[in-house]
């Protein structure tokens, strides 16, 4: 095994300070800490120099709590009053469709109960208006049966006013 070659570094104790609290705080060696340092601004290509990027992070990071903050905002003024309304309207929608629903069908019974009535009447006067017409023919019968048997005019007279007279009635 070889011996790892060492090297010193001089700083001045405030820094070391300060060192020592972030041993304390990650627990690591000196040593380690420095190599894990080294390590970090390696990988990362950070100049230890620009503590810009802490400040650009905090200035993101503020921005977007800013952009978020207004995404709620926005939200309570315009995004719930509009679903509220949505929602009340959807309600008003339902209540509409259902009592036009109720509307129309109860209308609908109506005028089918009316149209029922009207064809009964329809029927009932069609069937009175038959019986009329074979009472009427069974009496225009019996008149000219009994005005043969009286002989009151001529064969061939009778028979024709006989057969207008029924052609008369038939076409009522």
């Amino acid at each position: 095994m070889q011996k790892e070659k060492v090297n010193t570094i001089k700083y001045p104790a405030s820094l070391d300070t300060k060192l020592d609290t972030i041993k304390r705080n990650l627990g690591l060696s000196s040593r380690e800490l420095l190599e894990r340092m080294v390590d970090y601004f390696h990988r990362t290509k950070k100049d230890p120099r620009d503590v810009n990027d802490e400040l650009l992070k905090n200035t993101l990071l503020k921005n977007h709590r800013a952009y978020t903050g207004f995404i709620k905002a926005q939200e309570q003024l315009l995004l719930v009053p509009i679903k509220e309304a949505m929602d009340k309207l959807m309600a008003n929608q339902r209540e509409i469709v259902r009592y036009f629903n109720e509307q129309v069908i109860g209308a609908n019974k109506q005028i089918l109960k009316q149209q029922a009535q009207l064809e009964r009447k329809m029927l009932e006067a069609v069937e009175g208006r038959e019986k009329l017409k074979a009472d009427f023919l069974q009496l225009l019968g019996s008149y000219i049966q009994r005005r043969e048997e009286l002989g009151a005019f001529k064969g061939r007279d009778r028979e024709l006013l006989a057969e207008e007279t029924m052609d008369k009635v038939k076409k009522l």
